[in-house]
């Protein structure tokens, strides 16, 4: 069962997406990290964290945009504002009943990034 990947014990596709449509409304609703998105394309930026998603989940990688050190360097983020996030992506985990072991290797996947998403 170990071979499995993440993507395809979260669900997939289907699972993926209806998790970045939440995650999104929760961060959104977040006064602590909403400021980020004021000016973003919010369709552009869901269509490109399904596909990073996907991809850090172990399913089809077409994820084409920027290496996450790249695409947050200019945003001076903190642990507060990554915590934040985790916490959105956490929330939304559990609110589609995904199970807990997988909700932890969702967020050692996170925990992967950090310092690139820190640029620390």
């Amino acid at each position: 069962m170990s071979d499995v990947s993440v993507f395809n014990k979260l669900g997939g596709a289907p699972a993926v997406d209806a998790a970045v449509d939440i995650f999104y409304r929760k961060v959104l609703s977040d006064d602590r990290i909403s400021h980020f998105f004021d000016s973003t394309d919010m369709e552009e930026q869901h269509n490109k964290q399904k596909a990073f998603l996907t991809m850090a989940f172990g399913g089809p990688n077409n994820y084409n945009g920027k290496d996450m050190r790249e695409a947050h360097k200019h945003m001076q983020l903190t642990d507060t504002h990554f915590g934040a996030v985790a916490e959105a992506l956490v929330s939304t985990l559990e609110e589609l009943n995904v199970p807990k072991e997988d909700i932890d290797s969702v967020v050692e996947i996170a925990l992967s990034v950090k310092d690139d998403v820190l640029n620390v």
